[in-house]
């Protein structure tokens, strides 16, 4: 068989599945594991990644309202590739690579031979059934359960020591400018960790918000986690938010309780490592209660 996959997250699923040797193509964003680096990446984005956080917007925005793609497929390559399977996703146009976008980079020679999986995880549920989805198209079913069944009873086993314990406000931070705060399934992994999210709804989009929300929130735990980001690049733009008006008086910074955490390795992530989400979350809400070392690498406090 031969794969390629157009998403991060689809990658990891494909490997965790046990069809890692199967893969002969990625996306640019496909990283993990290692391994998967030494192949051909068929995909690029059509603007300038380098920028702060308010320009990154204005360039997406830009090339949204001409009606174009955020996102090029080398369709020549991948058509070299000669793929037996596509795994893409269905979820976020200006995420990763669409079902759109393979399906007009493949119209001109896609065959019956050829299966499309297209991901659309909203919620944790449907990670879950992403799972059996790949496995379904990959022709072994019983293998997403299996990998369901890994990842389960680790979170089982965090949300239920966190049933007698506090559960502290959290804001959780998507995107720096414009301001955004996580939705989907960041919201049911808050609660898993023993928190209440103030901001975020489950199983809906990651909604933007004005500075003033967040303000009159006053969360106990900030987190700071943009799609796409790692920690480091996060730091770079946190002043963006600790010039805010009422910034040093918002409980979180009062207590030093804002956090950065890896979005673009685990949160934006819908794959198996939401396992190692959650895990994170728990160390940041209930430090007392969980250390899996995760610290410096997955999540750091803003201020150290």
């Amino acid at each position: 068989m031969r794969i390629v996959s157009l998403i991060a997250s689809g990658t990891e699923i494909v490997c965790a599945l046990g069809f890692e040797a199967a893969l002969v193509g990625r996306s640019h964003e496909c990283d993990h594991p290692p391994a998967v680096l030494r192949l051909p990446a068929c995909s690029e984005p059509k603007f300038n990644v380098e920028g702060s956080s308010r320009e990154i917007d204005e360039r997406v925005k830009t090339i949204v309202r001409e009606s174009l793609s955020v996102y090029r497929i080398d369709a020549e390559k991948l058509k070299n590739l000669r793929p037996q399977v596509i795994i893409t996703q269905d979820h976020c146009e200006v995420c990763a690579v669409s079902l759109k976008d393979v399906e007009q980079a493949v119209c001109s020679w896609l065959g019956p031979e050829v299966k499309i999986a297209a991901l659309r995880p909203n919620a944790l549920a449907d990670i879950w059934q992403n799972f059996r989805q790949v496995a379904e198209v990959l022709g072994c079913p019983s293998k997403a359960q299996e990998l369901i069944d890994q990842c389960l009873p680790r979170m089982s086993a965090v949300q239920k020591r966190t049933g007698s314990l506090p559960r502290p406000s959290v804001a959780c931070i998507e995107w720096i400018e414009p301001l955004m705060c996580a939705g989907n399934w960041v919201p049911e992994l808050v609660a898993m960790a023993g928190g209440r999210d103030l901001l975020g709804k489950p199983g809906a989009h990651s909604p933007w918000m004005q500075w003033d929300q967040l303000r009159q929130a006053d969360p106990d735990i900030i987190i700071v986690m943009p799609c796409g980001w790692d920690i480091g690049r996060t730091r770079r733009e946190m002043p963006v938010l600790t010039k805010q008006e009422g910034w040093h008086q918002l409980k979180a910074v009062c207590s030093n309780k804002v956090y950065l955490a890896d979005g673009n390795q685990y949160f934006n992530r819908p794959g198996p490592r939401l396992v190692e989400s959650l895990e994170i979350l728990a160390e940041i809400i209930h430090p007392q209660a969980f250390s899996f070392g995760h610290y410096r690498k997955g999540w750091q406090r803003l201020l150290a």
